[in-house]
């Protein structure tokens, strides 16, 4: 069996990375396209490292530009690719750019079309990630969610064939490189930091640090907690930080480093106090290793960690970042609300069993 993955993204590539282990294990032939969404080297080809994903079959080069340009440059790319290789199954991650441009290719074309982590949903249609999971869920042919919820909110939009419950595939990456990152990870060292001495922030989303307004007003919540914050910080976030001078009016707890690696991420996140975040992907991790979170956000896709009590939302201006604010971990939780660590194995698995019996819509 032949699949053709499309990726774009740093969460897309650490999806990837176990996904695409399980597809070898199993004896299928994955060809890797990267659109080039992310494109330089700490957002996208230490991933490829680190991961030891192999190097992508194809890249794109799309590069950086706005949401139309990146979203027809990868149509006009993908769709000859697609038709040249003929793959079995084109496989689609996440709610990005990349995923939207491969779900519309695949089902132009009649290619069956798989999308993992389907279902996501948070009702915020101004957010272009909404947009980019409605619409590649509408026409996918297998939908692989990574909990109940995302099962329910597809059941409500009337999709319920090809939906298979699988558990989350980034749980599944972490299980695996935590132990690697803690082996060959320094960055607390480099940093100079102690575990549980400082917290962890991080963000990135449109809705985050494109607005003037709420970009000053998260810095002007985060110099009021008094604790040394780590802020690996994104490209475009760091173009809109110098736009505004932002970096002058912080105090020196706070410190700006470039963006780090995967494996640095993960130790960074595992020893950190708490930690803040408008990203999907940083969200779950946090409640993998049991650190309290608080999301940049007002709604999240991912509520079980809201209803959990490990996540509090920072609300519209983020009045939610304070010390009193940040949650206690619950002592207890459901260890299974994500699966159990087996989510690319059961892909895998689902992709070769439903192969011959062709698109489910």
């Amino acid at each position: 069996m032949k699949i053709l993955t499309v990726v774009g993204a740093r969460p897309q590539f650490i999806k990837a990375a176990p996904l695409g282990r399980a597809l070898r294990e199993a004896g299928h032939v994955e060809f890797l396209v990267h659109t080039g969404q992310h494109y330089d080297d700490a957002m996208a080809d230490i991933f490829f490292r680190e991961l030891e994903i192999p190097r992508p079959d194809e890249n794109l080069g799309v590069g950086s530009g706005s949401h139309a340009f990146q979203t027809g440059q990868m149509l006009l790319r993908l769709e000859p690719l697609i038709q040249e290789q003929r793959p079995d199954w084109v496989l689609i991650y996440g709610d990005t750019n990349s995923t939207l441009a491969g779900a519309l290719v695949a089902s132009k074309l009649q290619v069956p079309l798989a999308h993992v982590e389907s279902g996501m949903r948070s009702y915020n249609h101004a957010m272009p990630e909404e947009i980019n999971r409605v619409l590649s869920d509408h026409v996918s042919d297998l939908l692989f969610c990574p909990t109940q919820t995302s099962v329910d909110n597809l059941r409500k939009e009337g999709i319920t064939e090809g939906v298979w419950l699988v558990g989350d595939v980034m749980y599944d990456a972490l299980q695996m490189f935590l132990p690697v990152a803690r082996r060959r990870s320094r960055v607390l060292e480099d940093l100079g930091l102690s575990p549980r001495g400082y917290a962890l922030l991080t963000a990135h989303r449109a809705e985050t640090v494109d607005s003037d307004d709420r970009l000053t007003r998260l810095f002007t919540q985060i110099a009021r907690l008094d604790l040394p914050i780590v802020f690996p910080v994104h490209p475009r976030t760091r173009k809109r930080i110098d736009a505004l001078g932002l970096a002058a009016t912080l105090p020196r707890g706070v410190r700006l480093v470039p963006p780090v690696g995967y494996l640095d991420m993960l130790v960074l996140e595992a020893e950190s106090r708490f930690i803040l975040t408008d990203s999907g992907g940083v969200q779950r991790e946090a409640f993998f290793l049991s650190i309290p979170s608080v999301i940049l956000r007002s709604e999240t896709e991912w509520p079980e960690l809201v209803d959990s009590g490990a996540s509090v939302l920072a609300g519209d201006d983020f009045q939610a970042v304070t010390a009193d604010s940040i949650p206690r971990f619950p002592d207890s939780r459901s260890h299974e609300l994500f699966g159990r660590g087996d989510a690319s194995m059961k892909i895998a698995g689902h992709l070769a069993a439903d192969l011959t019996a062709g698109p489910a819509r």
